[in-house]
């Protein structure tokens, strides 16, 4: 019995997205060091989440037929959940717009959200979170080996 042919994939886009940040990066970054704002963290929290789960989608598809490169990918994929932790952590310790004042030691001692719009960057990273968990051991997320070496 033939099989279906598969469908045309869509163009890739992960070139564009390449060349977005390229562009932002370009034309938004002053040449005086300033810290990076709130907006600007949770931007770049979204994009290392959506990268994530991009990561994570082809690691599913690859390890099974690639046992090697899966590895590199799962590896891969739990660095880029403890650069989102580091940004949600910095995302937290920035100041806040308007006011700049910076979060009171026990704000930052309770990690309780701060409510909208800030709560979104806690949700983003809850959601991830219950999947990181369940795909990912403790000892995984803590490791400071990346398993280049096993293959």
């Amino acid at each position: 019995m033939p099989t279906e042919p598969l469908p045309e994939l869509a163009p890739d886009f992960v070139p564009f997205a390449t060349a977005a940040l390229d562009f932002h990066r370009a034309i938004n970054m002053p040449v005086a060091p300033i810290a990076a704002g709130r907006a600007e963290l949770d931007s770049l929290h979204a994009h290392v989440i959506a990268l994530y789960g991009l990561l994570d989608a082809h690691t599913a598809r690859t390890t099974p037929v690639a046992r090697a490169e899966g590895d590199h990918l799962r590896a891969c994929r739990i660095r880029l959940w403890q650069a989102a932790e580091h940004l949600h952590a910095a995302f937290h310790a920035a100041p806040h717009p308007g006011s700049g004042r910076l979060p009171t030691r026990e704000a930052c001692r309770s990690r309780l959200p701060e409510g909208a719009p800030e709560l979104t960057v806690c949700q983003r990273h809850l959601a991830t979170a219950a999947r990181v968990r369940r795909d990912h051991t403790p000892a995984d997320l803590r490791d400071p080996f990346t398993g280049l070496t096993r293959h």
